[in-house]
C-alpha cells in the first residue's frame, strides 16, 4: 500500500516483551525526542489558542518543518506504550517527559501504532492535533479515532488502534471468553452463566473502578453499533444487574464497595445515557437499582462528572444541566459542587485560556442551575420527547423504508447539501441582522466559512459572501457595520486566503478562474500587494500567468499599488513589480523604471532594462542612454550586459539608438563598440542602415580606434549575411577610402572564403 493510500487498522493490545531491543542510538533518540516535544506543544496549542494566534502557526510550522520530505528520509513507525514511544521497535537512549505525554495522550485514545509519512503540511497536522485534542470518550462515541481519522481522509498518518475488548482482557488478566461472554450477556439480554473461573473474573471487574468504567464503555459502544440509546440503557442496566446478582449470590459482603465503584463508573457515562438509566425500565428493579447507584455518587464524582463534559464540549449544555439538576436537587448544593467542577476545569488547558471566567460563568451558573424547557416547550410535547429519548424505536431494525427514500433522506445531509445550508444560513443572517454588535460578532465565523471554502474550491459560495461584505464595506450604512466589514475583509486577506486561491490557481478551468478574478477585483486595493508578493515567490507558469492576469485587471488601481512596491526591501518583490510595470506597459512607468537602473541588485536592473525595452519608445531609449553617460563604470558594464542578454526584436531598435545618439569617442567607447557587436549577433536587418552609417565614422589622427571601428562594424556586418549587408560591404569596397576598403575587403573574403568551404563539405 503507497503512502497515500489511507490506513487506518485495528490491532489487539500486545504485551512488550520482557527482552526489549537495544536502545536507540543518540541521533534517532533526539530525532523520537523532537518529534515528541514538537507534537506535545502543537497538540497544547491548538486546544489553548484560536486558529490564528502566532502561537500555533510557530509549533504547527516546527511540527511540519520536522517531518518534510527535506528533513526526514523516510517514515517513523513509532509503537505507543502506556507510558513510552518505541521507534522501530526500540526505546530511547535517555527518558524525557514529552515522550511520556505524548505516549500517554496517545494511548488514551487507544492508538497502538503510529506511522508518520514525510510531506505533512501545516493544516493535515492541525487536523491530526485537533483531532487529538478532544476527550477520549468523545471520539469514542463517534466510533473510536481510526474511525474518525478515516473519514477526515488524513494521509500523512497511520492508525493502528488498539482493539478494546483485548485491551480489557489484558488489563484484567482475565479470560478473553469470559469478557466476550460477559459482553454478550449484556447485548443479548441472556442470563450470566459463568463457571467458577468466569464469576472470581467477574468479582474482580466489580471490585475495581477502573476495570468497572472500561467494561462500561465497552459494552456502550458495542451496543451502539447495533442500535440507539435504547439498546444501550438495555445493555447497561443489564450489565449492572448481572454484578448486583453475582456478587449477592457469592460474596453480599462485597456489595456495598461493588455499589460505590458502580457509582464512580456512572460518573463517566455521557448525560443522555445517565438520563436513560434514570428513566423507567420496563420494571421497578431499574429505578430502584439506580437509585440505590445515585445515592453513593460522592461530591467528587460529580463535580468530575460536571468538569469532564464542560472541558470536552462534546455534550449540548441543556442535557448536561438536566443530568446535573437531577443528581443534585439542593440548589445550595448545587452552588458547592459547581465549585469543586470549576477548579478542576480550572486545571484543565481551558482553564488557561483568555476569558475563562466568562466562559464559565455562562456555562455552569447561568445554563447548570438555571436550564429549563419551559419557555421553548410545551408540557405535552416535552412528554413525547421524553418518551422518544427513553423508548427509542430503533429504525434500523424496522427497515421497512424504500431504497429510494434512504437514499434521498442521506442526500440531505451529504456534505455538499450540509455546504449549502450553512451558506444559506450565513447569508441570511449577514442580510437580516440589524443590531451592529450582533452583526459585528457573525465576522468570525463568516471569515472562518470563507476559508473553508476557498480550502475546497467552492469559489461561488465564496463569492456570494464576499460580494455581501464589499457592499457593508463600501455602503452607506452605518459606519460601525461598514467598519465590521472592512475588518473582516483584512482578516481573510491577512490569513490563508492567498495561499488557497494560489493552490488552486493551477488546475481550476477559465470558467472558475473568472469568478476567482471577480472576487479578487471586488476586494479592491487592498490585495494587490498579497498578489504581488504571492506572484514574487511562485514558481509554476500557469499560477504566474493568471496572478498577473489578476493584477492587470486591477487597472490604475493596481498600477498605483505596484508603483509603489518598488522600494520593498525584498529584491524578489522588486522584480515581481518591474514585471507587472512592463505587463501593464505605457510610457507611465519610465520614470520609476529609471530609478530601478541603480538598484543594487543586478537581476532587478535586469527587470528594468527589459521594461524600458518593453516600452520601446525614444524617450525609453533616452533614458538608457542617460544612464550609460551618467552612471558609473560598474552601472554601464550592468546595463550593458543586461541590454546583451535580451535577444529578441525589442534590443535592435536600442542598439540602433545608441550608433546614432552615442558618441564612439571618449567614456562611452565600449558602450558604442558593444552595440556594433550586440546588432551583428542579432542579425537583423534592422541593424543595416546604423551600422552603414557608422562604417563611415572614424579620425584620420586617431588610426587605431578608427580601424577597431570600422573593424567591429564590417564583422557586424558580415554576421547579418544578407544581400543587403553583403551589399553595404562590397559599396565600401569601391567607394569607401583606404581603411574602410580594408575592412570591408577582409570580411568579403573571408565570407567567400565559408562559402567555398561549405559547398566542398556538400560536394
Amino acid at each position: 500500500m503507497s503512502d497515500t493510500d489511507q490506513q487506518v487498522t485495528h490491532w489487539p493490545a500486545r504485551p512488550v516483551p520482557a527482552d526489549v531491543a537495544a536502545p536507540l542510538g543518540a541521533s534517532d533518540t533526539a530525532r523520537l525526542t523532537d518529534f515528541a516535544r514538537a507534537c506535545k506543544a502543537a497538540a497544547r496549542a491548538v486546544v489553548l489558542y484560536p486558529g490564528g494566534h502566532p502561537a500555533i502557526a510557530a509549533t504547527l510550522g516546527r511540527i511540519a518543518h520536522i517531518t518534510s520530505a527535506a528533513a526526514q528520509s523516510g517514515s517513523l513507525t513509532i509503537t505507543v506504550l502506556p507510558d513510552g514511544l518505541l521507534l522501530d521497535d526500540r526505546p530511547p537512549a535517555r527518558a524525557d517527559a514529552a515522550i511520556t505525554e505524548l505516549a500517554t495522550l496517545l494511548h488514551s485514545h487507544l492508538i497502538g501504532q503510529l506511522t508518520v509519512h514525510a510531506g505533512g503540511d501545516v493544516e493535515a497536522w492541525r487536523a491530526f492535533l485537533v483531532l487529538l485534542g478532544r476527550s477520549a470518550e468523545a471520539v469514542r462515541a463517534d466510533g473510536g479515532i481510526s474511525r474518525v481519522w478515516t473519514t477526515m481522509a488524513g494521509r500523512h498518518v497511520e492508525l493502528r488502534e488498539i482493539d478494546y475488548a483485548e485491551v480489557l482482557r489484558e488489563r484484567s488478566g482475565g479470560d478473553r471468553a469470559i469478557w466476550n461472554r460477559v459482553i454478550a450477556n449484556c447485548l443479548q439480554g441472556s442470563a450470566f452463566e459463568l463457571d467458577e473461573p468466569g464469576i472470581r473474573e467477574l468479582l474482580g471487574i466489580a471490585g475495581d473502578s477502573d476495570q468497572l468504567v472500561e467494561l462500561m464503555t465497552t459494552i456502550e459502544a458495542s451496543a451502539g453499533a447495533a442500535g440507539g440509546v435504547g439498546t444501550k440503557t438495555a445493555a447497561l442496566m443489564r450489565m449492572l444487574r448481572g454484578i448486583v446478582d453475582v456478587v449477592s449470590k457469592n460474596d453480599p459482603e462485597r456489595l456495598e464497595p461493588v455499589l460505590r465503584n458502580m457509582a464512580s463508573a456512572v460518573g463517566h457515562c455521557s448525560p443522555e445515557m445517565l438520563l436513560a438509566l434514570l428513566g423507567p425500565q420496563g420494571d421497578e428493579e431499574g429505578p430502584r437499582l439506580m437509585q440505590a447507584v445515585i445515592s453513593r455518587m460522592t461530591d467528587t464524582t460529580i463535580a468530575r462528572f460536571v468538569a469532564r463534559h464542560v472541558i470536552a464540549e462534546s455534550t449540548p449544555t441543556n442535557r448536561l444541566a438536566q443530568a446535573f439538576q437531577t443528581l443534585v436537587r439542593d440548589g445550595d448544593q448545587q452552588q458547592r459542587l459547581l465549585a469543586l467542577a470549576r477548579d478542576d476545569v480550572a486545571a484543565s488547558p481551558l482553564g488557561s485560556t483568555e476569558g475563562f471566567e466568562s466562559v464559565w460563568n455562562h456555562v455552569a451558573e447561568e445554563l447548570l442551575t438555571s436550564y429549563s424547557d419551559e419557555p421553548f416547550v410545551s408540557d405535552a410535547y416535552g412528554n413525547e420527547l421524553s418518551g422518544a429519548r427513553m423508548q427509542a424505536v430503533e429504525v434500523e431494525h424496522v427497515s421497512d423504508d424504500p431504497p429510494e427514500r434512504i437514499g434521498a433522506w442521506l442526500r440531505t445531509i451529504a456534505t455538499t447539501a450540509l455546504r449549502a445550508l450553512d451558506l444559506a444560513l450565513v447569508l441570511d443572517l449577514l442580510r437580516i441582522e440589524q443590531e451592529e454588535d450582533r452583526w459585528g460578532a457573525l465576522m468570525k465565523p463568516v471569515v472562518g466559512l470563507l476559508e473553508d471554502l476557498l480550502l475546497v474550491g467552492d469559489f461561488d459560495a465564496t463569492l456570494a459572501v464576499i460580494e455581501v461584505l464589499v457592499k457593508e464595506a463600501g455602503g452607506n450604512g452605518s459606519t460601525a457595520r461598514r467598519q465590521h466589514a472592512i475588518t473582516a475583509i483584512d482578516l481573510l486577506i491577512a490569513g490563508t486566503m492567498m495561499r488557497h486561491v494560489t493552490t488552486h490557481l493551477a488546475t481550476i478551468d477559465e470558467a472558475q478562474f473568472e469568478r476567482v478574478k471577480a472576487m479578487c477585483v471586488s476586494l479592491g486595493e487592498v490585495l494587490v500587494r498579497p498578489l504581488a508578493e504571492a506572484l514574487s515567490v511562485e514558481a509554476r507558469p500557469r499560477t504566474r500567468e493568471r496572478l498577473t492576469s489578476i493584477l492587470i485587471a486591477f487597472g490604475s488601481v493596481g498600477r498605483r499599488t505596484i508603483e509603489r512596491l518598488k522600494s520593498s526591501q525584498n529584491p524578489a518583490v522588486r522584480r515581481t513589480a518591474i514585471y507587472l510595470m512592463r505587463e501593464f506597459g505605457g510610457s507611465d512607468a519610465l520614470p520609476d523604471l529609471t530609478e530601478l537602473l541603480d538598484d543594487s541588485e543586478q537581476q532587478v536592473q535586469r527587470e528594468a532594462v527589459r521594461a524600458i525595452l518593453n516600452v520601446g519608445t525614444d524617450a525609453a531609449y533616452r533614458i538608457l542612454e542617460q544612464a550609460l553617460g551618467s552612471g558609473t563604470a560598474r552601472s554601464r558594464e550592468a546595463i550593458m550586459q543586461s541590454i546583451g542578454l535580451v535577444r529578441d526584436e525589442r534590443a535592435a531598435p536600442l542598439f540602433a539608438y545608441i550608433l546614432g545618439h552615442i558618441d564612439h569617442r571618449g567614456a562611452l567607447a565600449p558602450v558604442y563598440l558593444r552595440a556594433i557587436e550586440s546588432l551583428g549577433a542579432l542579425r537583423d536587418p534592422a541593424g543595416i542602415a546604423p551600422l552603414r552609417d557608422a562604417l563611415y565614422r572614424g579620425e584620420w589622427w586617431a588610426p587605431r580606434r578608427t580601424a577597431a571601428l570600422r573593424g567591429a562594424v564590417a564583422l557586424a556586418l558580415a554576421r547579418i549575411d544578407t544581400p543587403e549587408s553583403v551589399a553595404v560591404l562590397e559599396e565600401a569596397v569601391t567607394r569607401g577610402s583606404r581603411g574602410i576598403r580594408t575592412a570591408a575587403r577582409t570580411q568579403l573574403t573571408a565570407g567567400r572564403a565559408r562559402r567555398l568551404a561549405g559547398r566542398g563539405g556538400n560536394a
